[in-house]
C-alpha cells in the first residue's frame, strides 16, 4: 500500500519540477519547438478545469479536488483494492489531481505548457497526463472482468 502512496507523491514532485523548470525558463505564451512538428513547449495559465472550462471557477474546482482525493481514500480504505492494477490507476489519478490542486491553491490557476505541433489540442501539463492515464489504467481494470481468466496447470 505504502509503494502506491509513494508512487503517487513522486507523481506530484515531478509534476511540480516540470512547472517551475517551465515557469523559470520561459515567459508567458513564449514558444519553443521540442520536438519539431510534433511538440512545442509553452507556458500558459489555465485558470478552468480540462481544456479551459469552466474558467474562474477556482473555489469549485478546490472543492472538487479535496472530495475526490477524500472519496479515493474512504474508498481505499472502505474496500482494501487487493488488484495491482487497480492501485496503480488510483495512484495515477490521486497524484495528477493534487498536482493540479496545488497550483489551483498556489496561483489560483493551473500551469499548463505541453503544445501537441501536429494536432489542435488544448495545452496541458504533466499532471493531466498522469489523471488521463490513471483513468485509462482503471478502464482496463474494470474491463478485465469481462475477460476469461487462464487457469494454471488446468488437464484437457
Amino acid at each position: 500500500m505504502y509503494i502506491y502512496i509513494i508512487l503517487a507523491l513522486a507523481m506530484v514532485a515531478l509534476d511540480q519540477i516540470s512547472k517551475i523548470l517551465i515557469t523559470s525558463n520561459l515567459k508567458l505564451y513564449e514558444i519553443r519547438e521540442f520536438i519539431p512538428n510534433f511538440l512545442s513547449l509553452t507556458y500558459i495559465r489555465n485558470e478552468g478545469a480540462a481544456f479551459g472550462m469552466l474558467k474562474g471557477a477556482r473555489v469549485f474546482f478546490i472543492i472538487l479536488t479535496v472530495l475526490v482525493i477524500a472519496a479515493l481514500i474512504a474508498y481505499i480504505k472502505k474496500s482494501r483494492p487487493s488488484s495491482k492494477l487497480e492501485m496503480l490507476s488510483l495512484s495515477f489519478i490521486a497524484g495528477g489531481a493534487i498536482g493540479n490542486f496545488i497550483d489551483r491553491v498556489l496561483f489560483g490557476y493551473v500551469r499548463d505548457f505541453i503544445m501537441t505541433d501536429f494536432m489542435d489540442f488544448p495545452v496541458f501539463n504533466i499532471a493531466d497526463c498522469f489523471v488521463c492515464i490513471g483513468a485509462g489504467l482503471y478502464i482496463l481494470y474494470a474491463l478485465s472482468d469481462f475477460f476469461p481468466k487462464k487457469e494454471k496447470g488446468g488437464s484437457t
